[in-house]
């Protein structure tokens, strides 16, 4: 049994031949569910311009979630920070957080959140990639407006997302939690948090460093089942790999049927390797071992499987046999 808490991360992955309209109704079924199922917290995704992927503005999807549930932390996981002006964020999680009873997290993030690099200008209303000192200061500015200019209370909880040491000196430094990327980029897990806990500085978000490891995990009844249900996100990847990023989401028909190449092949299994797949007792030992080797605080679950019934038995099946059971006074 896991023994720390257990959260989910909402990518909004778009069924092949089904419209948009229908993922963001699954969207909402989802966080019902997933706090009936005791998970922590449920954050939400930013992506834009993605056959794959649904383009629903995370503090959207955040305020619609807050109003259909009692208990469960959301939030953005996260927000792409060069692409929103600072006191817009302040403003709009500040006002989340106020309205729902303090339950809102502000995960801010680097990327683009697309594979065009038109809609990434066109985001940016035509500015290029954001230097390091620009991403810094604008989550610096994002913070002190929480503070100074928003004025709101309570305030949302700030994390960095991070996939690299880069992220995490910049955690370090501001004295935020961290959410690490461990399902994009595993190998660079360990080093970034060790240098995250030696350099963490204390600060009026966080007194000392706390760790969100989020990893890919597809949970089924059996190892084969949850290998057919990795198979479209396999696809996904292997264009990924060859510089394709508008790929649609297959079936898992469809990806049984795809030919990989030895070199993609290679590189998959590489990268299952670092995260959860496969029946329960599979799913369990990976889990642990991920706790075990990361010291996380937290692990948040990400499963990019085709259909929603088969996404929530994945946390189904993780709350029945991985997640230790709550308990009350």
């Amino acid at each position: 049994m896991i023994t720390v808490p257990l959260s989910a991360l909402e990518v909004a992955m778009v069924q092949t031949g089904t419209p948009a309209e229908d993922t963001l109704r699954d969207t909402t079924e989802f966080a019902r569910r997933v706090e009936e199922l005791g998970y922590l917290r449920l954050w939400y995704a930013e992506h834009h311009h993605s056959p794959a992927i649904g383009a629903f503005p995370p503090v959207v999807l955040t305020a619609h979630a807050a109003t259909l549930t009692a208990s469960i932390r959301l939030g953005s996981g996260g927000v792409l920070a060069p692409n929103h002006a600072p006191i817009m964020l302040a403003e709009q999680f500040g006002t989340l957080a106020a309205l729902h009873g303090g339950r809102i997290d502000l995960g801010i993030g680097r990327g683009p959140g697309t594979f065009d690099e038109s809609t990434a200008r066109a985001l940016r209303r035509g500015a290029g990639p954001a230097t390091d000192d620009e991403y810094r200061d604008d989550v610096s500015s994002t913070l002190r407006l929480l503070v100074d200019e928003v004025g709101l209370d309570p305030l949302p909880e700030p994390w960095l997302l991070s996939s690299s040491t880069a992220g995490a000196t910049l955690a370090a430094e501001l004295g935020l939690p961290i959410a690490f990327a461990h399902h994009i980029r595993p190998d660079n897990t360990l080093a970034a948090l060790a240098h995250y806990r030696e350099h963490f500085i204390p600060s009026r978000w966080c007194a000392s460093p706390r760790v969100l490891v989020c990893v890919e995990t597809v949970c089924a009844e059996t190892d084969e089942e949850a290998a057919r249900l990795v198979g479209p996100m396999d696809v996904i990847k292997a264009g990924l790999l060859q510089g394709r990023g508008g790929i649609p989401f297959p079936t898992p028909e469809e990806a049984a049927a795809h030919s990989f190449t030895a070199e993609e092949a290679q590189l998959l299994a590489g990268f299952r390797a670092h995260q959860a797949h496969g029946s329960p007792e599979t799913v369990a030992k990976q889990l642990t071992d991920l706790v075990d080797l990361t010291v996380a605080d937290e692990l948040m679950l990400v499963t990019p499987v085709y259909s929603l019934a088969d996404r929530l038995r994945s946390y189904e099946l993780v709350k029945q046999h991985v997640m230790m059971p709550t308990t009350t006074a």
